[in-house]
């Protein structure tokens, strides 16, 4: 695993293809979303690299890959905020049912739960430090991003992925399958890769691959490519 320092955001990866992320603000460190499980150790030593706390979590959605190492990071960081939309709170609780009005598309992907309950939920509109949370569903049902209003970071989380080139998960990309395979519904995935288009990333940081500056065309290509 390693870690890669930006502006505001450290990056703590998994086999070159998964990512957790740090972002630090005036209390602290938010982490955004804990990684696949054994996790953990990494992640603290950034945070202990970083000369600050962790103090909240932030989690996009509910798949594995994304809240595997939660239990163990709260376990060594007792009081710690976890964060988390509300639909996708009730994934993390292993609730699989959809809402009405829901497209019935299957459910994909792991979805192996948590023993940590969030502290609290969140919505979109909703600041978490520096930090506006976004509507982003379509991977899975309560998935969200989160722009950094400071330096206008997105962390798109499996709306968008960045292995071998910009790609939504609204379409199959080739050079890296398994997001779009674990993708719940697609045309909500595609319509919120759009929306978040919208608001001109200045970096996109997504839950698969590396870090991309001044993503916005190569965001339209990866559109155009699932449309």
């Amino acid at each position: 695993m390693t870690s890669a320092a930006l502006t505001t955001v450290t990056a703590v990866t998994r086999f070159g293809l998964m990512n957790a992320y740090l972002v630090r603000e005036d209390d602290g460190l938010t982490l955004v979303d804990t990684n696949l499980p054994r996790s953990a150790p990494a992640i603290l030593r950034a945070a202990e690299g970083l000369g600050a706390p962790i103090t909240r979590v932030a989690l996009t959605h509910a798949h594995g890959d994304h809240i595997g190492s939660l239990d163990a990071v709260a376990q060594a960081l007792p009081g710690v905020e976890v964060l988390i939309s509300a639909r996708e709170a009730r994934l993390l609780r292993k609730d699989t049912s959809l809402d009405p009005g829901e497209p019935a598309s299957k459910l994909r992907g792991s979805f192996p739960g948590a023993e940590t309950a969030p502290t609290a939920t969140i919505v979109p509109g909703d600041r978490i430090g520096s930090l506006e949370v976004l509507a982003a569903p379509g991977h899975t049902p309560g998935q969200v991003a989160f722009l950094d209003t400071r330096d206008g970071t997105l962390y798109c989380a499996d709306s968008y992925t960045t292995v071998g080139r910009v790609a939504t998960t609204a379409a199959t990309n080739w050079r890296f399958p398994l997001a779009a395979m674990a993708t719940w519904d697609r045309p909500t995935a595609l319509r919120s890769a759009i929306s978040l288009r919208a608001l001109d990333p200045a970096r996109l940081a997504p839950g698969h691959g590396p870090v991309v500056e001044q993503p916005g065309a190569a965001m339209d290509a990866a559109i155009r490519r699932a449309g």
